[in-house]
């Protein structure tokens, strides 16, 4: 897993102001509002296609977004050569941190491999497997353009579609905090270009309820694209996420 013109649109306002007939100020006032929510439960897929190959990477958890902490349970797509499917990984996010268990590669089953995702190339905008929804929000901060697309429904919930264009560097220095001002700066260089497609769904008060990007990376002579996708349900839920200790990671060399 680790190998891996600001346009207007026709907005409907909602109660208290938190949606907007300003396409660019709605989605530029997701991250904000998802602080706000507190808490959620979290899906993600993330679709990798290079060349002939494709495969979908699948998680789901909880995230706490006033603490920045969350946990997914990563399934992998099935190995036609492995006679078992293998068992899903275990993330845990914390700011600048990311904890994977049961990750392989000769780790020990017992032991955790931790990763600083400013030191990724990519930001851990992907190298994971997921993204988490923390960060899949921020890079609503720079968005460059927007249309709205009119109303949705996310899981039964009225939504308002937006589809647009966010830059990764003008979304590092507008980030909330400087651990993920850290993150995104180092995504900069890790993509074939820093502006990225997205589609953003919005309930009426703005909170994101889903959220999809479109990556495209450069691994030798292949072209990468990789959509990922974090859905949003279930707030104000109970987050008990618990950082592995010190003697629980595992301190090698990881292929």
């Amino acid at each position: 897993m680790l190998a891996v013109s600001g346009c207007s649109g026709t907005g409907t306002a909602a109660p208290e102001g938190r949606s907007s007939d300003d396409p660019l100020r709605a989605v530029r006032s997701a991250p904000d509002l998802l602080v706000e929510s507190g808490s959620s439960q979290a899906r993600t897929a993330m679709r990798m296609a290079s060349g002939g190959t494709r495969l979908t990477i699948h998680g789901e958890g909880v995230f706490d977004y006033v603490d920045g902490i969350g946990e997914l349970l990563v399934t992998l797509p099935p190995d036609p050569a492995a006679p078992e499917r293998a068992e899903p990984v275990t993330e845990v996010f914390a700011p600048g941190e990311l904890f994977m268990k049961n990750r392989g590669a000769g780790v020990p089953a017992d032991k955790w491999v931790r990763v600083e995702v400013a030191g990724v190339a990519d930001g851990n905008l992907v190298t994971g497997g997921a993204t988490d929804p923390i960060t899949a929000v921020e890079l609503l901060r720079g968005v460059r353009s927007a249309d709205d697309l009119g109303a949705a429904s996310v899981d039964g919930v009225p939504v308002r579609h937006y589809r647009g264009v966010t830059d990764i560097a003008v979304a590092a220095e507008a980030a909330a905090t400087a651990r993920i001002r850290e993150q995104l700066s180092a995504a900069v260089g890790g993509f074939t270009s820093t502006e990225v497609p997205f589609d953003a769904y919005l309930d009426d008060q703005g909170t994101p309820r889903k959220v999809r990007h479109e990556f495209s990376l450069a691994q030798g002579l292949w072209a990468v694209e990789v959509t990922s996708t974090v859905t949003l349900f279930g707030f104000g839920v109970t987050v008990e996420v618990v950082l592995p200790a010190d003697e629980d990671v595992y301190w090698g060399a990881v292929a």
